[in-house]
């Protein structure tokens, strides 16, 4: 095997963490001796140990004079694990390769300073660009203090939201299940409270051995969110908040926390809650991937505050027609022409459907 193999092996293991590590990255590290590898391991879950030495523990003495593979940049300070570069020190690891360069401002070129002035060899850069896209949530996080917010709408070729006469569902059962491995893959899954009246949604991720769930957001200016709703009965089982705006009614936010739910109030803002305040919060709350599911009011209000990152819209073979409800609304002026403001598209069959891929371009951002 080659460098850039191990590296792509180490990237494979720090998906395993998708989803648990919060607001820690998901990093991956190899452990390679006389071209074979001896020891993986990945970051497990915020709070537990870091891929480096998880790795190590399986490499064993096998690490002596070995070279390790880090999707990211090891840490050198105290947090709640002690620092990776006296580890990998300890261990004997003669060479280092690393593939971004952890932002942390406390760490951030100085876990590899630390690790050169120890003796060992570090290089830098091997398949960067795709150990940041594994870790872009983190880095939009530690750039701007707020979340990854990905915007999946389900939609008829003709940009409509509304499921076929008869049917509840626009897309179909492969979609949906991607859906739930999306959910999985978030800290949080928001809707408006339009959605949760319309259509009593759970948000989980339901696929066979799913262990960890979402936290569930309710944008909900007025607290008009049942509680009787399937979301405000689960409240105790997962993790449920709802977000309004000063002045909604007592009683409703006194009922709802009796439920186990959450209820932030945060300023009001664009017809409902100041969503950049909710953002900010949720990220404060340590998530920093989020996953709208909201419907067009929503959705359409994101965009104009420019919290999109990321769009996955499924397209359904199918029209509704003009009289149906269209999956956004005014975008606003800077929206015209819209259609070049995504790049890095991809396309992907989905069993009868094609999913849409594809980051938001923004002025001033690369």
């Amino acid at each position: 095997m080659t460098d850039r193999e191990f590296m792509a092996r180490a990237l494979e293991l720090a998906e395993r963490g998708r989803g648990r590590t919060s607001p820690n990255p998901v990093v991956g590290a190899v452990v390679v001796k006389d071209a074979r590898i001896v020891g993986e391991g990945f970051h497990e879950r915020c709070g537990g140990a870091h891929a480096e030495v998880n790795a190590l523990r399986q490499a064993g003495k096998q690490a002596l004079g070995a070279t390790m593979f880090v999707t990211l940049e090891p840490c050198c300070t105290w947090g709640k694990t002690p620092p990776c570069t006296d580890a990998v020190v300890a261990a004997g690891v003669s060479r280092v390769v690393v593939a971004h360069r952890d932002p942390n401002p406390e760490v951030s070129g100085r876990g590899i300073a630390e690790l050169e002035r120890r003796g060992v060899s570090v290089e830098e850069g091997l398949l960067a660009a795709e150990a940041a896209a594994a870790n872009e949530p983190y880095l939009k996080f530690r750039a701007t203090g707020l979340p990854l917010v990905t915007l999946k709408l389900a939609v008829s070729l003709d940009g409509r939201v509304t499921a076929p006469a008869g049917g509840r569902w626009v897309t179909c059962d492969e979609s949906r299940g991607l859906v739930h491995g999306m959910r999985g893959g978030a800290d949080c899954v928001a809707v408006g409270v339009g959605t949760v009246l319309a259509d009593d949604p759970l948000l989980t991720d339901r696929r066979p051995g799913a262990v960890r769930q979402p936290a569930r957001l309710v944008l909900d200016t007025r607290l008009r969110t049942p509680a009787l709703s399937r979301l405000a009965a689960g409240a105790r089982a997962t993790r449920t908040i709802v977000a309004c705006a000063e002045g909604a009614p007592a009683s409703a936010r006194r009922t709802l926390e009796e439920l186990g739910v959450e209820v932030w109030t945060v300023r009001a803002g664009d017809g409902g809650v100041d969503l950049a305040a909710v953002m900010g919060r949720v990220a404060a709350e340590g998530m920093t991937a989020v996953l709208c599911e909201g419907g067009p009011t929503v959705a359409s209000a994101l965009v104009r505050a420019a919290l999109v990152d990321r769009v996955a819209f499924f397209v359904a073979p199918s029209l509704a027609g003009a009289a149906e409800t269209a999956a956004l609304g005014d975008l606003g002026p800077e929206w015209k022409g819209g259609a070049s403001r995504l790049e890095d598209v991809r396309w992907t069959a989905v069993g009868c459907d094609v999913l849409l891929e594809a980051r938001v371009r923004r002025a001033g951002r690369s």
